[in-house]
C-alpha cells in the first residue's frame, strides 16, 4: 500500500498508519518506502498545478504562492532530520495498563530522511510578521473523522523556531519528489519537534499571537497526568521530542551464541540537544559500558550506536541509557511514565536474551 515495503507494521489501513520495520531502523537514512506513516484522515487528492500556499494572519502582506513560485523565488535548502511520533514506543506503556483507542506503536514510529525545500523563515520574511506575533500555525488539506465536526489537521510552533533555517517547507524526500502519503505537494519539516508539528499537505500558514487552538494541538497531542482525562487545554502541550533510544539487535527473546555479541541501536535527542553518549548494561543496570556512536548525520538526526559485549552462557537483561548534550538521561522504567494517551515513552529500553553454550 502506498508503495511501502511489506515489513512495515501496519496499525490501521484507513487512515493509513504504519511503523518502520526493525531491520530498516538500522539504516542511517530511512528509505522512503520504509518510512513510517502517521495519518488522522484519508490521504487527500491535490492537483499540484492548482494548489496554492496561503500565508495570512499577523503579517504585513498576505501571500498566495504556487509551487513553481516557491521553487523560483526562494533558495532551496536541505536538511537531514529525524521525525518521531509522540506515540513512539507506546506499546511498552500499554503492557503496563490499557490505553483504549490508541495504536500500539513500537519503536518504529520514527525515521530519518533528507528533506529539501524552502526555509519557512524565508517565506515569513517576505510576509513580514507584525509586532506581537508569537506563533506560526500550519493547516493541512487532510480532514480527520476523529472529531465532530470534521476538522483539518493543524498545529503551530513558536515564531522563534519558525524563523530558524532548519525548519523547511519541503517538496522532496531523499532526493525524490514528496510522495502523496508523505504530504505532497508540500509539507512542513520541524526538526527536533514531535512529528505532529511537521504538518503534511500544507495549504495555509497563519502567523498568530497565540498557539494553535485546533483539536490536534489543544486536545489530542498533550501529556495528561496518569489520573487525568484528555480535554481542551488539559495537560502539557507536546512540542520538543524527549531523549529516546532503542535496541535494534539482538531482539527481545533472542538466543545468541555465548561470547562476543554485537549490540546495536539508535538514540535521538530532540529540541536543540544532541546525543552525547550511550551506555549499555548486560546485568540489568549493575554496571555500564559506553557504546560507540556511529555516523554523525548532523544536529537534527539520530545517532546509531553499537557495542560488543561478552556474554557468558545464561539469561541476560540488556539495558540502554542515552545521554544528551544537556547531561540529561532517560528515565529508569516505563511504569513511571504511563499516561492516558501513551505519549513520550522515553524510558530506558531493556531486552532479555539467552546466551547459548555453543
Amino acid at each position: 500500500m502506498f508503495g511501502k515495503r511489506d515489513d512495515l507494521v501496519v496499525h490501521q489501513q484507513e487512515p493509513f498508519n504504519a511503523e518502520t520495520g526493525m531491520d530498516s531502523l538500522g539504516d542511517s537514512v530511512t528509505e522512503t518506502n520504509a518510512f513510517y506513516v502517521r495519518g488522522h484522515g484519508p490521504v487527500p487528492e491535490i492537483d499540484p498545478d492548482a494548489w496554492r500556499l496561503r500565508v495570512e494572519g499577523m503579517v504585513e502582506r498576505e501571500l498566495s504562492l504556487s509551487l513553481a513560485t516557491l521553487r523560483e523565488a526562494f533558495r532551496e535548502r536541505t536538511v537531514t532530520a529525524t521525525l518521531q511520533c509522540a506515540g513512539n514506543r507506546r506499546s511498552r506503556l500499554m503492557a503496563i495498563r490499557g490505553i483504549p483507542g490508541e495504536a500500539p506503536w513500537g519503536p518504529g514510529a520514527t525515521g530519518t530522511a533528507v528533506w529539501s525545500g524552502v526555509a519557512l523563515a524565508d517565506v515569513l520574511a517576505l510576509a513580514g510578521p507584525l509586532v506581537g506575533a508569537s506563533d506560526v500555525g500550519f493547516e493541512g488539506a487532510d480532514l480527520s473523522p476523529e472529531i465532530e465536526p470534521v476538522q483539518r489537521f493543524g498545529g503551530s510552533i513558536p515564531l522563534d523556531k519558525a524563523s530558524r533555517s532548519e525548519v523547511l517547507l519541503a517538496w522532496t524526500m531523499n532526493g525524490k519528489p514528496l510522495a502523496a502519503v508523505h504530504g505532497a505537494p508540500l509539507r512542513v519539516v520541524v526538526p527536533g519537534y514531535i512529528g505532529a508539528r511537521s504538518v503534511k499537505w500544507l495549504e495555509r500558514i497563519e502567523v498568530r499571537a497565540e498557539p494553535w487552538l485546533g483539536y490536534f494541538q489543544h486536545v489530542a497531542y498533550r501529556l495528561v497526568p496518569a489520573d487525568g482525562a484528555p480535554g481542551p487545554g488539559v495537560g502539557v502541550p507536546l512540542g520538543l521530542v524527549a531523549l529516546n533510544s532503542e535496541v535494534l539487535s539482538p531482539r527481545d527473546g533472542d538466543t545468541v551464541a555465548a561470547g562476543p555479541t554485537e549490540v546495536r541501536g539508535y538514540a535521538f535527542a530532540g529540541g536543540d540537544r544532541y546525543v552525547a553518549r550511550v551506555d549499555v548494561s548486560i546485568d540489568g543496570g549493575a554496571s555500564w559500558t559506553q557504546a560507540d556512536l556511529l555516523e554523525d548525520l548532523g544536529r537534527w538526526a539520530w545517532r546509531h550506536w553499537r557495542i560488543t559485549v561478552d556474554l557468558p552462557p545464561g539469561e541476560h537483561e540488556l539495558l540502554v541509557r542515552a545521554w544528551d548534550s544537556s547531561a540529561a538521561t532517560q528515565p529508569e522504567d516505563d511504569a513511571s511514565l504511563w499516561n492516558p494517551k501513551g505519549y513520550v515513552n522515553n524510558a530506558r529500553p531493556r531486552i532479555r536474551i539467552r546466551a547459548g553454550a555453543g
